[in-house]
Order: C-alpha cells, then sequence, then structure tokens
C-alpha cells in the first residue's frame, strides 16, 4: 500500500470500530471489547509504518475536492509532516493504552459497549486533526471531540457532579469555538484556500490582510480546547468522568489539539508580535497559576488536572518563541508521562473501590497494596518535575532554553519580551511543579489517612498498561538525538543555563516539600485527631493546638477532615483556601456571565408570560365577548324578534326626519 493509503487507513479504523461497536454493543456483547481494542492497535502500527516511510524530511501531501463550493474549496487533504507522523503515533499508543486498561478498569460497567465505541470516535477524530491538510475537514475532527468529551465526561450521569461537568465542558469549549470559526473564515478569505499548505504559502508572500485578528481569533479556540487561561475552568472538573478518560483526553487528545494547531500554523501567528506577546502572557499566567492550584488541591485526579494545564502552558510558551519543535517535543513526552498517572491513580482508585476516595488526605500508606502504581508513578512524577534522566526533564528544558535563545535576541522576530515572560514564569512553575508532584507522592503513598477497605489485586490488563508507558517516560528524552528530522532539523539537546536553573529550582521545591511534610507530620504526632474541628470556610491550618485557635476551628467530622501532614497548606498559607477554588474564577465567570444570562432569561420569560401573552389573551378575549353579546341575542322567540325589527324601524323613521327637518 501507498503511504497515502496507510495514512487514510490511520483515522478510518478507529471510527469503523466506534461504528462496529455502536452496532453490536447490545446484540453481540463478546464482540464488544475486541471491537474497541484491535482497531486501535492496528491503527497505531499504521501510524508507524506512515512514521518510517515519512521520515521526517518531506511532507506528505495528497487532496481530492470533497464538493464544488463555488468559491472557497473544500478539500479532503492529507498533510503529513514531521510533527504529525510522531503525534499520530503518540495518539494511537494513548488510545491503545486506554482501551486496554479499561477493558479491567470498566469490566462490571453496564455503559461499557457506548463508553468503548466512544473512546473509539474520539481516537479517531483526534487522528483526523493531526493528519488532515485541509482546515474545514480539521475543524470536523476538532468538534467531534468536543461532542465526545460531553457523553464521555458525563458517563456517571447519574451523579450530579458527572452531568455538570459534562455540560461545562461542552459550553466552556464552544465558547472558544465561536471565535475560533471565525478566524479560520477570515484566514480562507485571505488565503482564498482552507488548505493547510496554501495558507502557509500565503503566510509566507505577505499575503495575510489581518493577522493579528486572526491570530486572536484562532487563540481563542485554542485556550477553550486546551485548557489555557481564562478558558481553562472546565478541565478540572472534568475528572468528574471514567478515569481512563481523563487519561486520553490529558495526555492525546483533546487538550493536545490546541497545541498542535498552533504548532502546524505557527507562521500565522508570527506574522503578528502583538499575538506572540498574548500567547506568552496567556501561557505564563496559565503555568503559574495552575500549579499553585495543584499544590491546593486534595482530589488526586484534580491535581493531575492543573497539572496538565501548566504543562501544556509550557507548551504554548514554546509557541510564542517561536520554536514548535520543542511545544511538540513536550506534548509528546507530556502525554506519555501524564497517562501514566491518570492510569495510576485509576488503579488507586480501583483499589480503594470507588472514585469518592480519589482523596489524597484520606490515603495511608498504599505502596504495599499498589506495588505496581507505586513505581510506575513514581517514575511519572519524576519525569513531571522533570528530573534528569526522565523525559520531562529533556522536553522541558528544550521549552526553556528555546525561551532563554528569545530572550536574549537570538530568536529571528520573536519579542524579547515573549522570551523573559516565558522563561520567568517556566522557572517558577518548575519550583511549584516538583513541589506539588512531591507533595501528591507522599500523602498517596506515604499518607496517615483512613484506610480504605482492600478490593484485592488489579486485573493484569490494568497494571500492564502501566509499565508499557513507564518506558517512554523514563527513556523518550534520550532518543531525541536520533529524531532530529522530525523536529525542524533540530536535536533539542538540553543547554547548560537553563538544565542548572531548571534542574536546582526543581530540587529545591521537592526538598522544600519533603521538609514541610516532615514538620506538619511531627505536629500531627503530637496532637490527637479529635482535636481538628469544623472550619466554616475548609481551612484548617496547622493542626498543633495553638495553630488550631489561631487558624481555624476543629472538623467535627473526623472522618472528613483534610490530612494534618498536608505541606501544600503550610507552603501555600493563607492562599491556600484560594487556590483550593482556582482563585475563584468560577464565581467570578458566575458573576459577570451566569448571573447576568439568568436575569436576561427572567426578564424575558416576564415579558413573555406578562406583556406578549396579555396582547394575545386580549386579541382572543374581544370577540370572546362580542359572541357572547350575540349568542345572548339569539333566543328563538318570534314576538322578541319582530318587537325588535318594529323597534329599529322607528329608530331609523326618526333618525330620517330629524335629518330632514335639520335639512330644511
Amino acid at each position: 500500500m501507498t503511504t497515502t493509503t496507510l495514512a487514510v487507513l490511520v483515522p478510518l479504523l478507529p471510527f469503523l470500530g466506534a461504528a462496529a461497536g455502536l452496532l453490536l454493543g447490545r446484540t453481540a456483547p463478546g464482540f464488544v471489547r475486541p471491537l474497541a481494542v484491535l482497531p486501535s492497535l492496528v491503527s497505531l502500527a499504521l501510524a508507524v509504518v506512515v512514521a518510517v516511510r515519512q521520515g521526517g524530511d518531506q511532507a506528505v501531501d495528497a487532496a481530492t475536492e470533497l464538493t464544488p463550493t463555488g468559491s472557497v474549496p473544500i478539500e479532503l487533504a492529507l498533510h503529513i509532516d514531521g510533527f504529525a507522523a510522531l503525534v499520530a503515533v503518540l495518539v494511537g499508543v494513548v488510545a491503545s493504552c486506554v482501551q486496554i486498561y479499561s477493558t479491567g478498569y470498566l469490566r462490571d460497567d453496564p455503559r461499557y459497549p457506548s463508553y468503548a465505541a466512544l473512546v473509539s470516535l474520539f481516537t479517531s477524530a483526534m487522528l483526523l486533526v493531526v493528519y488532515s491538510g485541509d482546515l474545514m475537514v480539521l475543524l470536523v475532527g476538532w468538534e467531534i471531540m468536543g461532542i465526545c468529551s460531553y457523553f464521555l465526561v458525563g458517563h456517571y450521569w447519574e451523579t450530579p457532579e458527572a452531568r455538570a461537568a459534562s455540560l461545562k465542558a461542552f459550553l466552556v469549549t464552544k465558547l472558544g469555538d465561536i471565535p475560533f470559526l471565525i478566524g479560520l473564515f477570515a484566514l480562507a478569505a485571505d488565503a482564498s484556500s482552507f488548505r493547510i499548505r496554501t495558507v502557509l504559502g500565503t503566510v509566507a508572500s505577505g499575503g495575510l490582510d489581518h493577522p493579528t485578528l486572526i491570530a486572536l481569533l484562532l487563540l481563542a479556540g485554542v485556550a477553550g480546547k486546551s485548557a489555557q487561561f481564562p478558558l481553562h475552568t472546565w478541565l478540572p472538573d472534568a475528572m468528574a468522568g471514567p478515569t481512563p478518560v481523563s487519561a486520553l483526553i490529558h495526555a492525546a487528545t483533546m487538550v493536545a489539539a490546541g497545541v498542535y494547531f498552533i504548532a502546524r500554523l505557527l507562521p500565522v501567528f508570527a506574522a503578528s508580535s502583538a499575538a506572540l506577546l498574548v500567547l506568552a502572557v496567556m501561557a505564563a499566567v496559565t503555568m503559574a497559576g495552575s500549579a499553585l492550584a495543584a499544590l491546593a488541591q486534595d482530589d488526586i485526579k484534580r491535581v493531575l488536572a492543573y497539572s496538565t494545564i501548566g504543562q501544556l502552558g509550557y507548551m504554548t510558551g514554546a509557541l510564542a518563541v517561536g520554536d514548535r519543535g520543542a511545544a511538540v517535543f513536550h506534548l509528546l513526552s507530556h502525554g506519555a508521562f501524564k497517562a501514566l498517572l491518570f492510569l495510576a491513580a485509576g488503579v488507586i482508585i480501583h483499589a480503594a473501590g470507588t472514585n469518592s476516595l480519589a482523596a489524597m488526605s484520606r490515603m495511608k500508606d498504599l505502596r504495599a497494596r499498589v506495588p505496581d502504581a507505586y513505581w510506575t508513578m513514581t517514575v511519572a512524577l519524576l519525569a513531571l518535575a522533570a528530573i534528569p534522566p526522565f523525559s520531562g526533564f529533556f522536553s522541558k528544558e528544550a521549552v526553556l532554553g528555546a525561551a532563554e535563545h528569545a530572550a536574549t535576541g537570538h530568536a529571528e522576530d520573536i519579542p524579547g519580551a515573549a522570551g523573559w515572560i516565558v522563561l520567568v514564569a517556566g522557572l517558577v512553575t518548575a519550583l511549584l511543579t516538583a513541589a506539588y508532584a512531591m507533595r501528591l507522592w507522599l500523602l498517596a503513598f506515604r499518607g496517615h489517612g483512613a484506610e480504605a477497605p482492600d478490593h484485592g489485586r488489579q486485573p493484569l490488563a490494568m497494571n500492564a498498561v502501566l509499565w508499557v508507558l513507564a518506558v517512554p517516560s523514563l527513556a523518550f528524552g534520550l532518543t531525541t538525538g536520533l529524531l532530529p528530522d522530525w523536529f525542524d532539523g533540530r536535536e533539542l539537546t538540553p543547554t547548560l543555563t537553563t538544565s542548572v536553573l531548571g534542574t536546582g529550582v526543581a530540587l529545591v521545591g521537592g526538598i522544600v516539600t519533603y521538609g514541610a511534610w516532615r514538620h506538619t507530620t511531627a505536629l500531627a504526632a503530637r496532637v490527637p485527631l479529635g482535636a481538628v474541628a469544623a472550619h466554616p470556610e475548609g481551612d484548617a491550618g496547622l493542626v498543633e493546638a495553638e495553630a488550631i485557635a489561631s487558624h481555624a476551628p476543629a472538623y467535627g467530622d473526623v472522618a472528613s477532615a483534610p490530612d494534618p501532614a498536608d505541606p501544600g497548606r503550610l507552603l501555600l498559607g493563607p492562599l491556600h483556601r484560594h487556590a483550593a477554588v482556582g482563585f475563584h474564577l468560577d464565581t467570578v465567570y458566575a458573576a459577570l456571565f451566569v448571573r447576568p444570562v439568568q436575569a436576561g432569561a427572567t426578564l424575558v420569560r416576564f415579558l413573555d408570560r406578562e406583556v406578549v401573552d396579555t396582547y394575545v389573551r386580549g386579541a382572543g378575549a374581544l370577540p370572546r365577548l362580542l359572541g357572547a353579546a350575540v349568542r345572548r341575542a339569539q333566543t328563538g322567540n318570534v314576538q322578541t324578534y319582530v318587537s325588535a325589527l318594529l323597534a329599529g324601524t322607528v329608530v331609523l323613521a326618526v333618525a330620517a326626519l330629524l335629518v330632514a327637518t335639520a335639512g330644511a
């Protein structure tokens, strides 16, 4: 087969698997698991073949016109460069691991057939985005992912949290998609084509008439899809869905689509210095804010969700300084270790028997009960904290190196301010990332919470997937020297300055957090747990008797009290309660948007019922009254009719006489 044919099959196979799974889910349940796993595995194998044939050098291009439009044509087009080839492999790896893992994680779920089919459709949509060479076809995959996320996040629709989270994810991402769609039309109008290759040629020749406006409109869609400030609030709430779905969304689909889109169309954004500065500021706020929020979360999945937001900030930061190689490198590295983190968290949740026990404050020394999750999550957390030689070190240092390069004025056409913004925010975030990674490891595996019931050993499929993903989490960074062609010819080797700074601040963050944990653990050991009482704002402060008196009343329900040995509370101090709720951004949105819309809806309902309906009711009442009056006159008595006729005749005669007299 030709490379083009193989590339077409890569997104097509998961789509066919999804269709077959939906059709046969009820009638032939024995085929559900094979239809979920095999198409993803075959698609992964074909994606690897396509990547090998493409070689990272010459892009593979093919196109056929979808339908005549009379103006800007829409084409079924493929555009596979080195980035597309590698990202497709990542999507295939993570999707296959998630499908295999889900066979154990959701083995007793009655809605597993629809779940597996939606995961396959999700995978197919992301692969369509990756390989598409036409912006309108890319938009199809973009929107299919949005609807798939709605259904998958709301998989446990019986719970109000899942229903609210799925609706929030859909609405927030759609809020960004509206300007995104306008930006696509404006871009196509300037380039006279939706074809990505043509668009990039127009940019190279200076043919864009409104580069800043187009770039900012497109950034709104990217902010929604890739959960960047200020449209990131949907992602932490999306943790209400099944844990394998979280791994898929955070590692290889949905949130990766926005970063990949900018990387694919980076010349469009680079044509505007203002757009790059906006992107740099957005990345900086996202990185630092999400890292602070992660340090304050108690739910293990919400920690990882805010971690994803921050790591995506690193990627958009690399794009803001014009280095798409560093951005895609971190996208690939992050995809491996973040999938591992979520799936390992799923093993912990599975061991506890319920998703409600994901609170780290309630975990107690899980090392012996989940050894596979313990060792593999340790590897993934070291990669997340960018500790050498784990993969996250190489990819994060590539981002910091690109920022330093731009900050010192060595990046052509890139504002130096953008480089400094990304570099400083990246170093601060590296410190905070190591801090919350260490905190998660300590609370999850060395915590002092309540002992959860033991639900036995996890299925082999779940544990096996963890070890598969541990390999790239550990070793992927070492392969960058072997893949320069796939990264625009760059080897992306760490630079000395950023390596020392980045690793140094990460070590400081981890060591300080460990010291804070030791301190709070020692204090907690000296105070009875029953001394902790309820705090109306949920901040227990330190658990020493004097600290309880000065910081907060005690928790009335000891079982629901937070871990008194939580170092995050000590490190953040009074900032903790604000960081724990995402710095009240949802409250701000409720005040600025939700309540005004609700007030407007109430006003419209009042006007409709009390004003419009009044006129409608009045218009119907008048004929009804006239009809009633006429009906009363119809008595059926002939004498009455004759009397009325005579009376009328007399009235008319008198009137005629009066008129004649007045005329004379």
